[in-house]
C-alpha cells in the first residue's frame, strides 16, 4: 500500500506544509509510519487467509523436497489455519449479539421518590443512536470486523451521511494509513478504496486531516492500467458525479472515524499508534504447528504400505495362443515396488509396511496448540486436535482463567472505541440536522459485554446482593455493577421493581391471610 499511495502522500503533505519534499516512501515512513510495519500487516492478512509464501524472504508455507533421482519439487505446506480460528474465537468472546450498549444521563431528573432518571432529551438521543446502529446491522457486522481487527491488528469505523441517514463503513487495516497522531490516538488518516471499470483501475483516496480547528475531508481519484500502481490523478467526476474535492468542517472535537485495535502493546514499533495482531508474536509457533500438521497429513501418503518384489517377478509373459501379455502383478497397483538386486536371497517378496505415527503427531500438535494459546492470551486447552479437526473448548470460562482476563483486557479498548463511535454519530447528526446532539458532557455510554461465558457470574451477583443485605452498598450501585448499566437506568430498574412489588404484595398477603383465617376457624370447629 505504501508503494501505491506514496506519491499522493507526498503531494498532500506538501500542501499541508508538514514537509517540503519527500523523495520516496521510506522517507515518509520515517516521519509517520514504517514500511516494515505495513509489511507485517500484509503478512498477518496472508496468514489469516491461510497462506503466507515467505516471511522476511524466508519460505513459510512454501516448501520443497528432492526426489530419488535428485530433482527438486516445490509444494504448498498444509496448514491448520489457526490464525483464522484464533481471531474468530477472541472476537466471539469479546462481542456478540447478547452485548448491550446503554446511553444514560450524567445529570438526570429526580422523580417523586427521589430516584434519578434520564431526561427526555437523553432518552430520545439514545433511541436515535440505537436506530442508527440497528439500521447498520451493528451487532452483526461489528463482531465480524473485530475478527479482522484481531487478525490484522486494527480496523476503522467511519460514519458518514447518505441521503439523510447516517451510515457506518468498515475499513480493514491494510486500507487505512494514519498520517497524524496524538499520543496513542490517531487524529488524521487516509482511506483507500479501489474499483475496476473495464480495463482500468481506479483508486479513491479520502483524506481526513486538520488545519487548525478546521476538519478537512479531501477526495482524490487516480487511474491506472495496473492494480499495483496508483497511476495518474483524474477528475472525481469520472466515477463520482457529486463528490466534492474538499469539504471543510467547523466545530468538530474529534475526527469522523474511530480506530479500533487489540489491547496489546506494539513491540514491533513502540512509537506507532497502530495495533498488532493477536498472533503477531507467534509466527514461529504457527510455522512449527503447520509443519507438524503437514507431516501428519503426509504420514498417510508417505507411510503407505509397500511390497518389495524382485524385478523379475513383474516381467511380462507372452501368450502365443491369445497374443496377450500377462504379468505376475498388477502394474497399476502402486503398493508393489520392483527392486533388481541379483541376489537370490534378496529376490524375495517383502512386506515393507511402516507403522503410522498418528499418536505422536497428535500429541505434538496439541502441545503446540497449548503454546500458541499461551502466546495469544488463551488458557491451555482452548484448542485441541483430535486427529480430524481443531476443536474449540465450549465449556464455561472461569473468571480466574487467562482467557477471561485477556477478554476483559480487550474489552477496555473496545468499549472506549464504541463510545468514540457514538460521539462521531452524534456530531454527524448535529452537523446535518438529523437529530439533536445533547453534548458528550450530558450523556454517558456503557457497554454490557456478555459475561455468560464466566461460570462465576452468579457468584458475582451474590457478592453484591450480600453487600446490599449488609447495608454496605446501595441497591442502585449493585444493579449498576452487576449489569453494567448507567445510573439512571439502574434507577429506572429500581422504580420498576418497587412498582411491581407494590402491585404484587396485596394479593399475596390477602391470600396468605385468607388461608390463615380459614385455618383458625377450622381449628375452632374441630375443638368444639
Amino acid at each position: 500500500m505504501f508503494a501505491k499511495i506514496g506519491a499522493a502522500i507526498k503531494g498532500v503533505l506538501a500542501r499541508m506544509g508538514l514537509l517540503a519534499t519527500i523523495n520516496n516512501v521510506t522517507q515518509f515512513a520515517a516521519v509517520i509510519e514504517s514500511q516494515w510495519m505495513y509489511d507485517r500487516i500484509l503478512d498477518w492478512r496472508s496468514l489469516y487467509r491461510g497462506y503466507l509464501g515467505k516471511y522476511d524472504g524466508i519460505p513459510y508455507h512454501e516448501t520443497s523436497y528432492i526426489d530419488a533421482v535428485g530433482k527438486r519439487h516445490h509444494r504448498k505446506r498444509a496448514s491448520l489455519k489457526m490464525p483464522k480460528k484464533s481471531a474468530e474465537r477472541m472476537a466471539s468472546l469479546v462481542f456478540n449479539e447478547k452485548c448491550q450498549i446503554n446511553i444514560g444521563s450524567i445529570n438526570g431528573q429526580p422523580d417523586e421518590n427521589g430516584d434519578i432518571h434520564a431526561t427526555p432529551e437523553i432518552k430520545q438521543f439514545s433511541a436515535n443512536v440505537m436506530d442508527v446502529l440497528d439500521d447498520n446491522h451493528f451487532h452483526k457486522l461489528f463482531q465480524r470486523y473485530l475478527e479482522y481487527m484481531f487478525a490484522m491488528g486494527g480496523m476503522v469505523a467511519k460514519p458518514y451521511v447518505d441521503n439523510g441517514k447516517i451510515k457506518i463503513s468498515w475499513v480493514t487495516a491494510q486500507n487505512f494509513l494514519p498520517v497524524g497522531s496524538n499520543n496513542d490516538d490517531i487524529t488524521a488518516g487516509v482511506f483507500m478504496d479501489m474499483t475496476r471499470k473495464g480495463d482500468k483501475y481506479y483508486t479513491h483516496l479520502e483524506w481526513h486531516t486538520w488545519d487548525g480547528d478546521t476538519y478537512h475531508i479531501r477526495n482524490e481519484l487516480y487511474q491506472s492500467m495496473s492494480p499495483d500502481d496508483l497511476g495518474v490523478k483524474v477528475p472525481l467526476s469520472l466515477l463520482y458525479e457529486n463528490m466534492e474535492d474538499d469539504i471543510p468542517i467547523q466545530g468538530l472535537t474529534r475526527p469522523l472515524f474511530v480506530y479500533f485495535k487489540p489491547n496489546i502493546a506494539n513491540n514491533f514499533e513502540t512509537s506507532s499508534p497502530l495495533g498488532i495482531s493477536i498472533f503477531g508474536n507467534a509466527l514461529d509457533t504457527l510455522k512449527t504447528l503447520d509443519i507438524a500438521f503437514d507431516s501428519y497429513q503426509r504420514e498417510f501418503s508417505l507411510g503407505k504400505r509397500r511390497i518389495i518384489v524382485p524385478a523379475s517377478a513383474i516381467r511380462a509373459i507372452y501368450d502365443p495362443k491369445t497374443g496377450e501379455v500377462h504379468r505376475y502383478f498388477d502394474t497399476d497397483d502402486e503398493v508393489y515396488q520392483a527392486v533388481a538386486t541379483g541376489d537370490m536371497e534378496a529376490d524375495q517378496i517383502k512386506d515393507m509396511a511402516v507403522a503410522l505415527r498418528v499418536d505422536d503427531h497428535v500429541k505434538a500438535i496439541n502441545s503446540l496448540l497449548d503454546l500458541l494459546s499461551m502466546q495469544q492470551g488463551f488458557s491451555p486447552g482452548t484448542f485441541t486436535f483430535d486427529g480430524q479437526q481443531v476443536k474449540t473448548a465450549t465449556e464455561v470460562v472461569s473468571e480466574n482463567s487467562e482467557t477471561f482476563r485477556t477478554k476483559n483486557s480487550h474489552e477496555t479498548l473496545i468499549e472506549q472505541g464504541i463510545k468514540d463511535l457514538i460521539d462521531c454519530i452524534a456530531q454527524l447528526a448535529d452537523l446535518y440536522d438529523i437529530f439533536t446532539n445533547p453534548g458528550d458532557d450530558n450523556y454517558e455510554v456503557t457497554v454490557d459485554f456478555d459475561d455468560s461465558i464466566a461460570e462465576d457470574r452468579t457468584q458475582n451477583a451474590n457478592f453484591y446482593i450480600t453487600l446490599v443485605a449488609a447495608e454496605l452498598m446501595p441497591k442502585v450501585e449493585a444493579i449498576q455493577r452487576i449489569f453494567d448499566i448507567t445510573e439512571d437506568q439502574a434507577n429506572e430498574w429500581m422504580s420498576k421493581i418497587k412498582a411491581e412489588s407494590a402491585q404484587q404484595q396485596p394479593p399475596i398477603m390477602s391470600a396468605i391471610m385468607g388461608k390463615a383465617e380459614y385455618g383458625i376457624e377450622n381449628a375452632d370447629a374441630q375443638s368444639r
